[in-house]
């Protein structure tokens, strides 16, 4: 692979769709900078696409902002895919754990596009911003409150900071994943690829290459649009018979 003149920086890659997406951006010739609170598996991948890690817990406001004084190699994408989820009853669920989730999922995402674009302002880059939504920001089951509200206003702050980023040459644009296995696919059921308008449930690299579209330096006439990558799903009409 031709190594790239280019380097990303993503958030979360010590399991799911952020090790998929270092191990992807690496295999096209990136270099890449990860960031994980849980250092040992985030070690893991980054030794495997020889990038460097940083370990980082998100939600932590101080330690983005010492993430962002340790890193001093230029970087041209940010990936914003750190996030947690917390699925129980709005009767059970607590101010604690509210705010775990949208520090994680949506504060992060404000803090690191923003140290990320003063760099790119300073030293004219053309950067690029991914933020990893979800399908849950427009659709829900029972007991989301917390995930669906950071990923609904990961969907708002995209267009925003497009609005914002955009006399600077900044990009930014997010995705909206719907069912993605990130284990062992053997694990699924008919049922759940089925039920997919695709026939299938999706994977990382479904999500890489959306990634690579929004991320490609090419195509600037795409900011502040929101790219739903979910077999269908949204816009399946469900009753029951």
């Amino acid at each position: 692979m031709t190594k790239k003149n280019e380097t990303v920086l993503i958030t979360g890659v010590a399991q799911g769709i952020g090790r998929g997406l270092a191990i992807a951006y690496a295999e096209r010739g990136y270099r890449v900078i990860g960031c994980d609170v849980n250092e040992e598996k985030g070690r893991e991948t980054i030794k495997e696409v020889d990038g460097v890690l940083v370990r980082c817990d998100v939600s932590d406001p101080e330690e983005v902002e010492i993430l962002f004084q340790k890193i001093k190699e230029p970087f041209s994408i940010l990936i914003n895919n750190a996030g947690v989820s917390e699925f129980k009853s709005i009767f059970e669920l607590d101010v604690n754990e509210w705010d775990h989730v949208l520090n994680t999922n949506l504060r992060s995402c404000f803090l690191f596009s923003k140290y990320a674009a003063e760099r790119w302002k300073k030293d004219k880059i053309p950067g690029r911003i991914v933020n990893m939504a979800s399908t849950r920001a427009f659709m829900s089951e029972p007991d989301s409150e917390a995930y669906a509200a950071s990923k609904g206003g990961l969907f708002a702050l995209t267009h925003a900071m497009a609005a914002s980023l955009s006399p600077y040459n900044i990009r930014v644009n997010s995705i909206s994943p719907g069912w993605i296995h990130t284990g062992d696919p053997h694990e699924l059921r008919d049922v759940d690829h089925d039920q997919h308008l695709s026939n299938r449930v999706g994977t990382v690299d479904d999500i890489a290459k959306a990634c690579f579209y929004l991320t490609d330096e090419a195509n600037d006439f795409v900011n502040g649009e929101n790219v739903t990558v979910d077999g269908g799903m949204t816009r399946k009409m469900i009753y029951e018979h």
